[in-house]
């Protein structure tokens, strides 16, 4: 599956604050019709990401019955990204 969207950037300030970019709801509702055959457990789904020239691998996160994709700083400092900025991503949900 594969999907293009424009995103928020949000940052989660747990222990060590993270980067997320959210996933909107209609491409939610399209991930959670193979969730079942993606999710390696505890929800997350692996997927293959693309924001700018930077392609890379991680798995998305359930929350509140949508979807966040995580930001490493290896993928947002290039880019410049800070939370509050949309973020334009190509994503691949890998079965």
């Amino acid at each position: 599956m594969e999907l293009l969207f424009a995103g928020r950037v949000i940052e989660w300030r747990g222990p060590s604050p993270y980067f997320f970019a959210v996933v909107p709801d209609d491409e939610c509702t399209h991930i959670r019709e193979v969730a079942a055959m993606a999710s390696y457990g505890w929800g997350v789904i692996p997927v293959e990401a693309c924001i700018g020239e930077v392609t890379f691998t991680t798995s998305l996160f359930p929350k509140d019955g949508g979807y966040l994709l995580p930001l490493k700083n290896a993928v947002r400092v290039p880019q410049g990204l800070a939370a509050g900025d949309e973020v334009t991503v190509g994503m691949t949900v890998r079965l």
